[in-house]
């Protein structure tokens, strides 16, 4: 790519076009160039997971990842894991047991659950703590987030 280049891919399923910059990172391109603002600004150091998106379906930091590398590729945001019904069944499992405090966090969990139930439907109580692992919560001692997992993949068992 030039230095504004279009950059073509597929943005929560949808074909997306838009002029980018280089050295723009994903987490600036999607909250100021695309007001997709459900993925949230954390740490900007990789360290939060705040800014968690689906990249091909993996748990991507948005903050460390230059927008460029997302040509012609599939980037999933917290908007775009929810169904036409309504909420999954990891968003409704973290309403249901109170595991949203304060909500700055609860994106980043939400898409890093999403992909870990995808991937592993009925994972212990070790695998959900190990793939959460690069979330924090501020507000939480993680309990009632890893029950609302628990939850989620149990109601889609």
């Amino acid at each position: 790519m030039s230095s504004r280049d279009l950059l073509r891919f597929r943005l929560n399923g949808q074909p997306t076009e838009v002029p980018c910059e280089g050295s723009r990172i994903l987490l600036d391109l999607l909250r100021e160039d695309l007001s997709l603002t459900g993925t949230k600004r954390g740490c900007d150091l990789g360290t939060c997971g705040c800014c968690t998106v689906l990249l091909d379906g993996r748990p991507t930091l948005s903050c460390l990842t230059l927008a460029s590398l997302c040509e012609g590729h599939d980037v999933t945001t917290i908007e775009g894991i929810s169904p036409p019904q309504g909420l999954s069944a990891v968003q409704r499992a973290f309403v249901d047991h109170g595991a949203t405090q304060c909500g700055f966090c609860t994106p980043g969990f939400i898409v890093t659950s999403t992909a870990l139930l995808r991937d592993h439907p009925h994972p212990t109580r070790d695998e959900i703590v190990r793939a959460i692992s690069g979330n924090l919560c501020r507000c939480t001692g993680y309990l009632k987030i890893i029950e609302a997992i628990e939850a989620a993949a149990a109601e889609t068992s």
